[in-house]
């Protein structure tokens, strides 16, 4: 199979800048070691901004409601109820177990809640307003005891009134204005104000990214995610217009953003290109759109709808689009994608702002090992053993027998010590277990 690029641009990866790398190191060390007054400083400094209380109170909550619209407000709860409504299915399919798998041997599997989570909520170019349901709601389904948030100050030193709305509708128990690393160093550390908490979750800038990087460790992350993607599968039976339309969707996020075309007929490709740069003039944020498709645009040309599949298996992009006629052709072929956008009716913004899936997802090839932030991202799965005297003679041998070849001492004693009766000293002998003096094997070993 041949690939043809009509246009390509250079490998994307997450190297962060030595620079940004060491300013971060500072940030982080200043509030760990100042707390609310290295925040404070921080937010002076990066931000321009006074804020003497870092929680957001509940009047600055209801100023936030009062200054929206009821279609404004409406439209929030929707996407919030959708996201919950997903994840709440998604959840019922998740559940410890709990078996006897040898007579006096059981064992077991607990999804246990992480105690406090915190999510960071960007503001950047555009603040997205979608950002906070998709880390906060699967968090309180999760069963998550506190999550907090914690989103970057305007001019004026509130937080952007929808984003605020948002962080309140979707269960943030506790709501803090710090900004970029900060931000995230307040949450891993705590401060006087800001509690630490046990995992991190959201997106961010690069200063976001590499404090988290930074943090993980001390806290868990989600993981550590760049500029936002898009990949598109296309056939001839794709609207070419359509086709741009979503490319530039992704494109207009940063001047990094990733948007790739790969089809399996060239008039389709060529003819979206140029609907692509007919589109650009008529977008209000045509000048970011058009650095990204220009620095990291590409178009590729495949022969096979399968050949496009491998393809968008090494990229293994944030989102995924097949614009195509019979797009679940291509579901046991694809599996390296942070979520899936099947047919000509399923665009990226809808997963990013209304259908409820969660648009919380990796980059740069993250998918290849990890998905998206999902109930599970606040779940820890705990494993659990109870044994009878029964059980621990059956295994206490077998136990044994490994720390001696490992020549973890105390360890085999532990496990002799729990041979007791005649056929576990027999099934010792079998194995020809030295004792490590925790029982009496008779015999030589005696």
């Amino acid at each position: 199979m041949s690939r043809e690029y009509l246009k390509s641009a250079a490998d994307a990866s997450l190297e962060i800048p030595q620079d940004v790398t060491e300013s971060v190191r500072d940030i982080m060390d200043t509030v760990r070691a100042d707390g609310d007054a290295g925040v404070r400083a921080l937010t002076r400094k990066f931000d321009d901004v006074e804020r003497e209380e870092l929680r957001v109170s509940d009047a600055e909550i209801d100023a936030a409601v009062d200054e929206l619209t009821e279609a404004e407000r409406r439209t929030i709860d929707n996407t919030i109820a959708n996201v919950r409504e997903f994840h709440e299915a998604q959840s019922e399919g998740l559940d410890g177990f709990e078996r006897e798998f040898e007579t006096g041997v059981t064992l077991g599997t607990r999804l246990v809640p992480v105690e406090r989570a915190g999510v960071y909520v960007p503001g950047g170019r555009k603040p997205l307003v979608a950002a906070p349901a998709m880390t906060i709601v699967p968090a309180v389904i999760a069963g998550v005891d506190e999550v907090i948030a914690c989103a970057p100050p305007q001019a004026d030193g509130s937080v952007q009134p929808a984003q605020l709305y948002a962080m309140d509708r979707a269960g943030a128990d506790e709501i803090y204005v710090a900004g970029g690393a900060q931000a995230i160093a307040a949450m891993a550390y705590g401060t006087e104000t800001v509690p630490n908490v046990d995992k991190i979750t959201g997106p961010g800038n690069v200063f976001v990214i590499e404090a988290k990087r930074q943090a993980f460790g001390h806290v868990g992350i989600d993981f550590l995610a760049g500029p936002t993607e898009v990949f598109i599968i296309a056939d001839e039976t794709a609207d070419p217009s359509m086709v741009a339309t979503d490319l530039l969707a992704q494109a207009e996020h940063d001047p990094r953003s990733r948007a790739a075309l790969v089809a399996t007929d060239r008039a389709t490709a060529e003819a979206a290109v140029d609907a692509l740069h007919d589109q650009l003039p008529d977008l209000d944020t045509e000048e970011i759109a058009r650095e990204s498709w220009a620095e990291n645009g590409e178009v590729v040309l495949v022969d096979e709808l399968s050949e496009a599949a491998a393809v968008a298996n090494e990229w293994a992009p944030e989102h995924l689009q097949v614009m195509t006629d019979e797009p679940r052709a291509l579901l046991d072929d694809l599996h390296n994608y942070g979520s899936l956008f099947l047919g000509h009716h399923a665009p990226v913004v809808f997963g990013d702002k209304a259908v409820g899936t969660n648009h919380t997802l990796p980059t740069l090839e993250v998918a290849r090992y990890s998905g998206g932030i999902n109930v599970t991202t606040y779940l820890k799965v705990l494993t659990h053993q109870q044994l009878t005297a029964e059980g621990a003679d059956a295994i206490a041998p077998w136990a044994a027998k490994i720390c001696e070849l490992e020549g973890t001492h105390a360890h085999q004693v532990s496990a002799e010590r729990r041979i007791v009766s005649e056929s576990g000293r027999d099934l010792a002998r079998e194995l020809e277990l030295a004792s490590g003096g925790g029982v009496d094997l008779g015999g030589d070993d005696a």
